[in-house]
């Protein structure tokens, strides 16, 4: 701790997971703290209308599926009934505890927690207006984490509380016959499975060739092949030209291949992506640049053109993932604190929460071939593993994407039941430069779906004990 940390003011704005870690960070380093946020409750969209609510949600949706699976092993459950006041009930406790939390740790870190929307003055002043009162606070160091909000474009913009956005979602207003689910990303596919398991019909309309364009295709066509049965419809290369209605039902114009024609629904979610929040800043009044998506311009230490705030989270750029968020917080603090610090992460893992859930880090396999980088890939199969026999879950791959030079992990993809977890040894080869030949030396506990990725490893090293046809791609 510097004798300066203990003289300067470091205000953050936004406390989401980039910009609650952010102050207690920079408290822990001594600087004097206030944390700016519009909202009552700390946390940001990811705690309390994102990530929490949503995997709360996915957590029941597994469960209810796992009670109808185990049919084919002879023990049979009646369907569940469910009471939509205590599911919203208890998903709120959830929330509510978490943000309690991050509260008592602003407490004991003595960060100031400020309700108000900021918006700069000048390079060293924000104006705080909340309740109609408008106050002055001078800082010497600012850090913006303001998120982002969903994306609504006009052409699917309808004055009615029957299309949702993610937030509206999450609300579970009702339980709807039907849903049509606009995008195929993971925000929708992972809304959708929600409502299919508590009895929604689920229909998913995407504009390109597939769900989960950004994840390699080998992977996405587990998940794909899944939720066809899943959901009542998974349309591909299909638009929603127009909506109209929202009375009783919305009704909407679906333009596909061998599809022409409208359709009615009772609810539609619209999960096309998010926008940065950057606007009504008072970035006009400081050097802080905008590129063309609306993302605040950074350079490695998260510092913007005006030296003394810097931006990180959803606002600086993608990926919109509370994670890089949280690592972008520790760079900015640092560099604030005059510490050697960059963002440079050899990679940032993604993990689409579903069933089954896919995840990636590092170079995918799409990627390179667009690229044009040299590799080589390896995928196991799950059907091979002993551990997803016994959970009754074989569709799944591991995959690694290798340097064939130095046989370095340069990505893995993993979709199967628990990916999410199982991403981060993938995501810690990849940054520590590991080979095939690490991790297959490492050894895994038997039977877990961890092996996958000692088994992919001994795959491509050719000497597999559990999988017989040792093709490499």
């Amino acid at each position: 701790m510097s004798s300066s940390s203990d003289n300067s003011h470091v205000v953050v704005i936004g406390a989401g997971p980039g910009g609650y870690p952010a102050a207690f960070a920079a408290a822990h380093r001594g600087f004097r703290v206030t944390m700016v946020d519009e909202n009552a409750n700390p946390g940001g969209v990811c705690l309390n209308v994102g990530c929490i609510p949503s995997k709360a949600l996915l957590h029941v949706a597994r469960v209810i599926h796992e009670a109808a699976d185990v049919a084919s092993w002879g023990i049979d459950y009646r369907p569940p009934t469910i009471d939509l006041d205590k599911l919203r009930a208890k998903k709120n406790k959830i929330v509510e505890k978490l943000t309690r939390g991050i509260s008592a740790m602003a407490a004991a870190h003595r960060v100031k927690q400020v309700r108000g929307r900021a918006r700069f003055l000048d390079a060293r002043t924000l104006e705080i207006t909340s309740e109609g009162q408008a106050k002055k606070l001078e800082f010497d160091h600012a850090i913006i984490a303001t998120g982002s909000r969903p994306a609504a474009p006009k052409a699917l913009s309808l004055d009615t509380d029957r299309v949702m956005d993610s937030t509206g979602a999450l609300e579970l207003p009702d339980i709807p016959a039907t849903l049509l689910v606009v995008g195929g990303g993971y925000i929708g596919l992972e809304m959708g499975t929600v409502y299919a398991a508590l009895g929604t019909r689920v229909s998913v309309v995407e504009m390109t060739g597939g769900l989960l364009p950004g994840a390699d295709r080998d992977l996405a066509d587990v998940l794909t092949r899944k939720l066809r049965d899943t959901f009542e419809d998974v349309l591909l290369d299909t638009r929603v030209m127009e909506m109209s209605g929202g009375d009783a039902v919305v009704n909407a114009k679906l333009l596909g291949p061998d599809l022409k024609e409208e359709r009615a629904y009772d609810r539609v979610l619209v999960a096309v992506g998010r926008r940065p929040n950057s606007g009504n800043l008072g970035l006009e009044k400081v050097a802080a640049e905008l590129d063309d998506h609306g993302f605040i311009e950074v350079d490695a230490q998260r510092r913007t053109a005006e030296p003394s705030i810097f931006a990180i989270g959803d606002v600086a750029g993608e990926p919109g993932l509370a994670h890089k968020a949280t690592h972008e917080a520790r760079v900015a603090v640092e560099a604030i604190a005059g510490e050697p610090s960059a963002f440079d992460p050899a990679c940032i893992p993604a993990v689409v929460f579903t069933d089954p859930e896919v995840a990636w880090c590092g170079l995918s396999e799409n990627e390179a071939l667009r690229e044009g980088i040299h590799h080589k890939v390896v995928g196991f199969p799950w059907a091979a593993s002993g551990r997803a026999a016994s959970l009754d879950r074989p569709k799944g791959l591991t995959k690694l994407v290798i340097e064939p030079r130095t046989d370095r992990i340069l990505g893995v993809g993993i979709v199967g039941v628990g990916a999410g977890d199982l991403i981060s040894e993938g995501a810690l080869a990849v940054e520590m430069g590991a080979t095939v030949k690490d991790l297959a030396l490492t050894i895994h506990p038997h039977p877990t779906m961890s092996e996958t990725v000692m088994e992919a490893a001994d795959l491509y090293l050719g000497h597999s004990p559990h999988f017989i046809e040792r093709k490499k791609r």
